[in-house]
């Protein structure tokens, strides 16, 4: 392996040490125990594409299996997750550990159907993690009194640990049981599998329940007009999600786009290499962001004005230095000096990534109101959800099987404009600067009434 790449992740590994080592009390936020036991208690796949190789299934075929797990996770996952608010947070966490073991299993079967409700399970669960676990945590840090800045404290370690550096190891573990104990490319699901029966047994014996609205007389159909009502008649709600999708579409066809930008010449790169290297800076951002929340200035809807343009610049690298850097006509080999230079520029826009969890979750929690937290921020998913289906859809021709030490979802260079997609996704971002931008400006209006009280259909809840 080339130098470059242990040299980008050696720097990368003393920022974030360094970061992590040299916090002083301003940049530390002072809990009690009973919060960090609480804390703790919270915070305790890329084989897919090759499983579904290895059962003879053509590049198409992997598409549509892709597309149905966003698919589903647009219309079920909605439905199901907005569920959380009335029948309870944590019996939706506990329903995401038992939905997604059962997309593990359906992993064994070279059945294209069984594959599919795979998919769709899949594309549920992702809905309920994105949404219930965080619910959960708010609404139960707040019903035991802690104090709101030390919710950003659980937010930037979540990502750090869980985004970051679990990241990295579960890619390791997962290559050394497909690779080196060559228990074949279903055993990361069966490893999977486990630690979500173990989380499960956790979130069964050490959680408790809560709500959003649990009232009796509220149907689903009632529940997605109330969360869309407070979406409409609250600025502060409406450009959160706007941010948020526009963010987060980037980001996954940024996922898509990486591997081909690094190598349109079929270069050579260590694709899990890689992939720890932009975790790590994963981890430098979230670390840079538990500082700065940690202080009373600047604010979140502040320096996020500063990450998105950063993040947009980052993603414009591809369409620079394709002008500037004259392209090789070479096939194969190592990476070229436009790669290099695209491959930091995609380091920092990971870090941004980082930074961006974190304070998104800080800033859902201070905007949405509690009884619909979970119903909001579902339908905060379906833009994303349609971006991305349209992506993967328009790049199911395109698609190139990697080598099968790591397979990624890729567009080919000659197929598909990735110039135009990073371009579209660069200017994205820049949106979404103006419009956080916006969210400073408004940010301190008061909070929006409850949005039951808003819905003229609603009865009013008993006391």
């Amino acid at each position: 392996m080339e130098l470059f790449y242990f040299m980008v992740f050696g720097a990368l590994s003393a920022v974030v040490a360094a970061l992590e080592l040299s916090k002083n009390s301003k940049d530390r936020i002072n809990t009690s125990p009973a919060f960090n036991s609480f804390k703790n208690n919270y915070l305790v796949g890329p084989y897919v594409y090759y499983l579904y190789s290895t059962y003879g299934f053509g590049k198409g075929d992997i598409g549509q299996l892709f597309i149905a797990g966003f698919g589903s996770s647009m219309l079920f996952g909605t439905i199901v997750g907005s569920l959380a608010d009335k029948q309870g947070r944590k019996r939706a966490c506990i329903t995401y550990c038992i939905t997604y073991i059962l997309s593990c299993i359906t992993k064994h079967s070279p059945e294209y159907r069984i594959l599919m409700i795979g998919r769709v399970l899949g594309g549920i669960a992702t809905s309920l993690l994105f949404s219930a676990f965080e619910s959960w945590l708010v609404a139960e840090h707040n019903k035991r009194g802690f104090e709101q800045q030390w919710l950003s404290l659980t937010f930037s370690k979540a990502i750090f640990l869980g985004n970051g550096l679990i990241a990295i190891l579960c890619g390791l573990f997962g290559n050394l049981l497909v690779d080196s104990l060559s228990l074949g490319p279903v055993a990361p699901f069966d490893a999977a599998a486990c630690f979500l029966a173990i989380g499960m047994a956790i979130i069964i014996s050490s959680w408790t329940e809560n709500f959003g609205d649990p009232s009796e007389n509220k149907d689903l159909l009632t529940q997605f007009r109330g969360a869309a009502i407070a979406i409409a008649s609250d600025e502060k709600i409406a450009l959160l999600g706007a941010i948020q999708s526009l963010f987060e579409g980037s980001m996954y066809t940024f996922v898509f786009l990486w591997t081909p930008a690094l190598s349109p010449n079929d270069e050579e790169i260590p694709h899990g290499f890689i992939f720890a290297t932009f975790m790590l800076a994963s981890m430098l951002g979230s670390s840079l962001a538990s500082r700065l929340m940690a202080r009373s200035s600047p604010r979140v809807e502040s320096y996020m004005q500063i990450v998105f343009v950063i993040s947009s610049a980052s993603l414009l690298l591809p369409i620079i230095t394709n002008f500037l850097v004259a392209p090789s006509k070479v096939k194969g080999g190592s990476i070229s000096f436009a790669g290099c230079l695209q491959l930091l520029g995609f380091c920092t826009f990971e870090a941004c990534v980082g930074i961006f969890w974190p304070s998104i979750m800080k800033m859902r929690s201070q905007y949405i109101p509690e009884e619909a937290r979970s119903t909001i921020m579902n339908f905060f998913r379906i833009p994303l959800n349609i971006f991305v289906c349209i992506v993967l859809y328009n790049a199911l021709l395109a698609l190139i099987l990697l080598p099968t030490s790591i397979l990624v979802l890729s567009l080919k260079v000659d197929a598909f404009p990735i110039t135009i997609m990073f371009g579209m996704c660069s200017i994205f971002l820049f949106v979404a600067s103006i419009l956080q931008r916006r969210l400073m400006a408004i940010s301190d209006k008061p909070k929006m009434e409850s949005w039951t009280a808003m819905d003229p259909e609603a009865e009013p809840l008993n006391d």
